[in-house]
């Protein structure tokens, strides 16, 4: 009998400034650590998306958000658990510091190929990559559909 998968809901945040996009690296000692990802993390019972996002950049970064606009929702199988994640743009006010983060770097969209992302991002970073070489690009990654899983989180 399979085991039952662990359900996550992660909202992170696209932070653009000058072209580039605001990254952490995952501290030693946490689930993927080393791995680059987006700044965020995962929302707490009862807790809303925004407010999730929020707090996770405060606590890992020492900043304040504006402009806080959903992009778009992702959806990964691990072999062990589902995340949702929801994607928002935003403006940080504040400078970054590494609170709870190993370190954090501003990376164009084609540099985003160079890092060591978990799996779940690959299409994001993807789109990102492809629409930075094509300005007119439209990217499209509104819902990823992984062994026909397609509900909203």
């Amino acid at each position: 009998m399979a085991r039952p998968r662990k359900r996550l809901h992660v909202a992170f945040a696209l932070v653009e400034r000058r072209g580039k996009y605001l990254i952490c690296q995952r501290s030693p000692g946490t689930h993927l650590a080393g791995y680059w990802e987006f700044p965020g993390g995962k929302r707490e019972p009862g807790e809303s998306w925004e407010a999730c996002l929020r707090r996770e950049l405060r606590e890992e970064l020492g900043v304040r958000l504006r402009n806080v606009r959903p992009f778009t929702i992702l959806r990964y199988r691990y072999p062990t658990r589902f995340i949702a994640f929801k994607v928002f743009r935003c403006r940080i006010v504040g400078s970054p510091k590494a609170l709870q983060v190993n370190r954090f770097q501003w990376v164009s969209a084609p540099q985003l190929r160079r890092f060591r992302f978990p799996p779940a991002d690959q299409g994001l970073i993807d789109s990102l990559a492809c629409a930075a070489r094509k300005p007119r690009a439209i990217i499209g990654v509104s819902r990823t559909r992984k062994k026909g899983v397609d509900h909203e989180p």
